[in-house]
């Protein structure tokens, strides 16, 4: 899947961190075309560190900004236009859905369709360019300290909820008042709503029917109703939703650090301890 001189790898947590983080992975490409990379929401916040050059972001105003060299990217619910802006080089932790709200130290929701700046909280942090492996390590024995220092936690409910969610299974019936103390709790420690979270994993399902990148539209419409959805025009929604265009102009335009993060399995992941 990566062109010439790039590279994507994913990597496993430690025992230790399971429960928290459910990936973490590395993305290198030392000649990045110069396009604009549409990237969706996956459900799951993470933490990214740019070693080689920081990418440019479009704000709501189509104006491009350089990012910082350290970010904490909260759950999106809308589409995240981003653009090399030199070699590329980074290492990324992604969280489980309600993972992160003990590093953070702030309600998820603040960070909702935001990538805070996070350089200052990660000074001291050198991931060595050039090795994959090394970067994880490092990455993972100062998460390591960060757990170790700060008491991390999972509420029961909200995991059982997450769970329910990323399998496409019922939520039990609940009253009114049940149902909003929910909505708050996942406010607080996912950053988007139950029904939003679902929406999210129903549409990135679609990406795990998918045949390729590249096929045709009957391709998408069969991964859709695969993946959920009722119809072709519920999908299409959905696409201009989470990515700004249509399956096809995304599968046609679409290369590098997208494809490579959308070509990956985001089926739920088996139940974690605590």
């Amino acid at each position: 899947m990566a062109g010439e001189g790039e590279r994507y790898h994913q990597f496993e947590p430690p025992p230790s961190l399971r429960g928290f983080v459910r990936k973490i992975w590395t993305y290198a490409d030392p000649d990045p075309a110069p396009v604009v990379q549409r990237i969706a929401p996956d459900g799951c916040p993470e933490l990214i560190i740019d070693i080689g050059s920081p990418y440019e972001e479009q704000d709501d105003a189509g104006v491009w900004r350089l990012q910082p060299s350290a970010i904490f990217a909260g759950q999106m619910t809308r589409p995240l236009a981003l653009r090399p802006a030199g070699p590329t080089e980074l290492v990324a932790v992604r969280f489980e859905p309600d993972g992160a709200r003990d590093w953070l130290g702030r309600p998820l929701v603040e960070a909702t369709d935001r990538r805070l700046d996070v350089v200052d909280r990660l000074k001291g942090l050198a991931p060595p360019a050039g090795d994959p492996g090394g970067q994880v390590t490092a990455f993972v024995a100062w998460l390591e300290a960060e757990r170790a220092g700060r008491e991390w936690r999972i509420d029961p409910a909200i995991r059982d909820e997450v769970q329910a969610a990323a399998a496409d299974r019922p939520s039990p019936d609940r009253s009114p008042t049940e149902q909003r103390a929910l909505q708050r709790r996942f406010a607080d420690r996912v950053g988007v709503s139950p029904r939003q979270l679902r929406s999210i994993f129903r549409f990135r399902r679609v990406f795990d029917h998918a045949a390729h990148p590249g096929q045709a539209a009957e391709g998408w419409l069969e991964a859709g109703l695969e993946a959920g959805y009722f119809d072709q025009p519920q999908m299409a929604r959905d696409f201009r939703r989470y990515l700004g265009c249509t399956a096809t102009e995304w599968a046609r335009e679409q290369q590098a650090l997208a494809k490579a993060i959308a070509s990956e399995s985001y089926k739920p992941s088996g139940p974690h301890p605590a």
